[in-house]
């Protein structure tokens, strides 16, 4: 059965003013958002990850700015977005997000219980003692105990792992289409981090949301995505079900992102980690841009930009080594044994 796409991003380009200089941040994506899915956006830091979906909410800095491409939804383009009017019909009301650090997203002079009626008020037409009701209910959802009496708390009197539950409470009360929980784990620890990401998938199944995930590390989205894209230098290299990005990697950066995790390493060896850095995206990049940084990079990688080959209906990745003509290379032994492990064949 076809899914339904909820979002199509086609052709995006977002580039960057900096001090008179141009920023070449997202290079070309287009990507189908399914309703009712899970999508992760993995890569490292700075390869436009919070950029790309900020776009879908109007959320990019002044000097930001898209300069070409289409972002649909709901029969809509939102890159021909321009006033603050167009865009508060979509975001928290369509497109909600979930910042990764609560105490910037948290206003400590106002109670918790103010914080969430107001985005109750606002998009769900509710007021007073409906209003708080609501919010009581919500802070059940996230699994915030003793509900009716912590929402005349301030953000202070909650741990992290608390705020964190404020902070996708509020997002909920929004009941938004779409859910963006940006690095929604980044400053918890690893017991919390677990937790948050069990109470991300019940509220999806819950408010049937369809949820995007941005993170550096493949290991947090292992068990909630069911798609993952892989994103680098401001391009998405690989796509696919969580099953074929993790046990049939089919891009070098692929290879070195799972190659990277800690859980991956040998006793006695030390952890790999990618050489080299990310391209200057102040200049254009030439060929694929990871090339550079890829041991097994062919000639043409640093001349001509590789285009989508189909690995599967559901998998695709932007490599040449998937070129029928390209030499046979199989991928790193670690990458291989994940695999092996995975197939029962160890």
């Amino acid at each position: 059965m076809e899914q339904e796409v909820i979002l199509s991003v086609k052709d995006l380009e977002v580039k960057f003013n900096l001090r008179g200089k141009i920023l070449n941040a997202i290079r070309g994506i287009s990507l189908d958002l399914y309703k009712s899915e899970s999508l992760a956006i993995v890569g490292e830091s700075g390869s436009g990850k919070s950029v790309f979906v900020k776009t879908f909410m109007g959320l990019l800095d002044a000097n930001g700015m898209i300069t070409n491409g289409e972002i649909l939804y709901d029969g809509q383009d939102l890159s021909k977005f321009k006033t603050e009017k167009d865009w508060l019909t979509i975001r928290g009301r369509k497109i909600a997000m979930v910042m990764q650090d609560p105490m910037t997203s948290l206003n400590p002079l106002k109670t918790i219980g103010f914080q969430i009626c107001e985005a109750i008020e606002l998009h769900q037409n509710l007021h007073g003692a409906a209003a708080e009701a609501a919010a009581v209910e919500i802070l059940n959802d996230v699994g915030i105990p003793d509900a009716a009496n912590r929402i005349k708390q301030y953000p202070h009197e909650f741990s992290g792992g608390m705020r964190q539950r404020v902070v996708i409470a509020i997002a909920v009360a929004c009941k938004p289409n779409i859910l963006i929980c940006d690095e929604p784990t980044t400053a918890l620890d690893v017991t919390i981090q677990a937790q948050i990401l069990s109470l991300l998938k019940n509220l999806k199944d819950k408010y049937d949301l369809t949820t995007i995930y941005i993170t550096h590390d493949l290991g947090v989205v292992a068990n909630v995505a069911d798609r993952i894209a892989v994103m680098y230098a401001g391009d998405i290299v690989e796509i696919g079900k969580c099953e074929e990005v993790f046990y049939n990697p089919r891009h070098p950066y692929t290879w070195a992102l799972l190659s990277s995790l800690p859980q991956l390493g040998i006793k006695g060896e030390n952890l790999f980690s990618i050489k080299g850095a990310p391209p200057n995206l102040f200049s254009h990049v030439e060929g694929d841009a990871f090339a550079p940084r890829n041991p097994r990079a062919l000639k043409i990688d640093f001349v001509k930009r590789p285009p989508y080959f189909e690995i599967s209906p559901t998998h695709k990745a932007r490599t040449w080594l998937l070129d029928p003509r390209a030499p046979k290379l199989d991928p790193p032994e670690i990458i291989q044994k994940l695999h092996q492990e995975v197939s029962g064949d160890v």
